[in-house]
């Protein structure tokens, strides 16, 4: 396929949610955060009118630039510089660093896609952080918004029973059901398509949830989470900025859950909540 490149640069924190929501709206497979800059790949021709009208409501301020791309395999379009993860009893390693990592715990290794999660982002680094306590031996464990599925691969590498990753990107299926057969764990580890919404009650109870996603869907599904796990269940959350902390926290206690433990790597905050 022929791809337009697409940079977005957004005027802070307050709005990056809603900038993001109208880039997957206009067919975005992912978005890659850099910081000072959102970027992404659109199906040429792309429409730049309508996406400059729908990412200007989004943000008024924001400045965009395109390029062709090309014809390219997007789903491989990921920076080369991906490198070896070390967090606590867990590592995470592309294919051609296994090597490095044979001797972790819990290695896990991570063929980088466009979906997200390789280990190098804070969000996913504190979740891998902060699961190492709360899943135990014979867990199910219920990943939503699973990207590549590295967090069902490292559950079930720390002992769950069972890892269910929901994804409702059609081009993270493919590349998380390779990292769970690169990994040994594909009897383990399940991989659905589809909405978590409708999803993860059919798939409940679960003892643990992971979700690391945008804050605004951690707070639409704190209620089905909260359903779906049983008294002693936990979940992890991750995707939340610090800034967002304290209203997110009201609603997820809204939703009947209190935090049990904080992380915050840069400017993310992750957090393990229990029912309350």
């Amino acid at each position: 396929m022929s791809w337009t490149e697409v940079r977005v640069h957004h005027t802070g924190d307050a709005t990056r949610d809603a900038v993001v929501a109208a880039l997957v709206l206009a067919g975005a497979p992912a978005v890659q955060d850099l910081g000072d800059a959102l970027v992404t790949h659109l199906p040429s021709p792309a429409d730049m009118s309508a996406l400059r009208a729908s990412l200007t409501e989004a943000d008024a301020a924001i400045t965009i630039q395109s390029r062709d791309a090309g014809h390219i395999d997007v789903a491989r379009a990921w920076p080369p510089a991906v490198g070896v993860q070390r967090i606590h009893r867990i590592a995470v390693a592309p294919p051609w660093r296994a090597a490095e990592i044979a001797g972790a715990e819990c290695p896990v290794i991570i063929e980088p896609a466009m979906a997200f999660g390789t280990g190098e982002h804070e969000t996913t680094r504190g979740v891998l952080r902060l699961m190492q306590h709360v899943v135990e031996r014979d867990d199910l464990v219920v990943d939503l918004g699973a990207g590549s599925a590295i967090l069902s691969i490292a559950a079930v590498r720390l002992g769950a029973a069972r890892a269910i990753a929901i994804e409702s990107d059609p081009q993270s299926i493919a590349n998380a059901e390779e990292n769970a057969a690169a990994n040994g764990v594909s009897d383990r580890v399940r991989v659905i398509e589809g909405d978590a919404r409708v999803i993860l009650p059919l798939v409940a109870p679960a003892r643990v949830i992971l979700a690391n996603i945008i804050s605004s869907v951690i707070v639409e599904l704190a209620p089905a989470m909260r359903a779906a796990v049983p008294p002693n269940g936990r979940a992890v959350v991750s995707g939340i900025l610090v800034v967002e902390r304290a209203g997110v926290m009201a609603s997820l206690a809204a939703a009947g859950w209190r935090v049990d433990t904080e992380h915050i790597e840069g400017e993310w905050w992750s957090s393990v909540i229990a029912p309350r």
